[in-house]
């Protein structure tokens, strides 16, 4: 993850680096060399994708590529608070890395589950949930677009969901391999921590708007940024309605920074008349800043 990154870019190998001295362990080399395992694990991976995909925006950066807005999925709203200046890089990557153990934390181990229901629509799967939620607490938590949605909270109840949801029609309905159900209200533990380490972050205004998870509406105040990154702890993930906002108020191109192409492929199903480009080694990087009006 980010290897070609760093050995193409020095910009890129610069942003590892300050990874590395702010954690105080060799992230670099468990992003370049680590074993699933060891990647695995919430307050290893959180660090690692934000290194990257920030890794990734420094080189574009670097040949003139720009945004006039951003939007992240979970973790990714702190990137593209980087992006857009709210936050500064050390800072972001020492918050997501408790971000990370506090969500981990949070739910002891085979107690949570999350799953993937497609083919209904979203109040079909509110009331599915809420009738799963006899056997604990479940409910949406990634509405990632139309007819994708994800359910999170206790095994049992997610477990239930799943079975009611198979009932009622879906195309699939399938556990999803997590260490913690994220974004519902068993996660309150981890928005409590969390909390106290936003408060000690400088939040400034961004310089371009960041659509925020928890209501897709953007945001210009640092305030406001601190609090929604809390708030999304517990709250779901409003992907489709922050791409449908972002769509709205003009923008027909989106570029993926960062490991993968999972949000590529949601924003076509979304909006199949948006432009998606996606930027993860340097043969992306070099093909963004050509498209877009960079310099390679």
């Amino acid at each position: 993850m980010g290897k070609e990154l760093a050995a193409v870019f020095p910009e890129s190998r610069e942003v590892f680096d300050t990874a590395d001295e702010v954690l105080g362990f060799p992230l670099s080399r468990l992003c370049f060399e680590g074993s699933e395992s060891e990647l695995a694990l919430t307050e290893t991976t959180q660090p690692a994708i934000l290194t990257t995909s920030i890794a990734a925006l420094r080189a574009l950066a670097a040949r003139g590529v720009d945004a006039e807005c951003a939007a992240g999925h979970s973790l990714g709203e702190y990137s593209a608070h980087v992006a857009a200046g709210t936050l500064e890089f050390h800072d972001a990557v020492r918050s997501v890395r408790e971000r990370g153990r506090f969500m981990q934390h949070a739910v002891p181990v085979g107690e949570g589950a999350m799953a993937a229901i497609l083919g209904l629509d979203l109040e079909r799967i509110e009331d599915l949930c809420r009738e799963a939620s006899g056997d604990g607490i479940v409910s949406p938590a990634n509405l990632n677009a139309p007819g994708q949605v994800v359910v999170a909270g206790h095994a049992r109840a997610v477990d239930r969901a799943v079975e009611l949801a198979r009932g009622a029609g879906a195309k699939r309905a399938l556990p999803l391999q997590v260490s913690a159900p994220f974004h519902c209200a068993l996660m309150a533990p981890a928005a409590e921590r969390l909390g106290p380490v936003l408060a000690d972050v400088a939040f400034h205004d961004p310089r371009f708007p960041v659509y925020a998870n928890v209501d897709a509406v953007p945001i210009s105040d640092g305030d406001r940024a601190r609090r929604a990154l809390i708030e999304q702890v517990t709250s779901p993930v409003r992907w489709q309605a922050c791409v449908e906002a972002m769509v709205l108020d003009g923008i027909d191109t989106m570029v993926e920074i960062g490991p993968g192409r999972v949000l590529s492929g949601l924003v076509k199903r979304i909006r199949g008349d948006v432009a998606t480009m996606s930027v993860s080694d340097p043969e992306g990087v070099e093909r963004v800043a050509r498209s877009i009006g960079g310099r390679s």
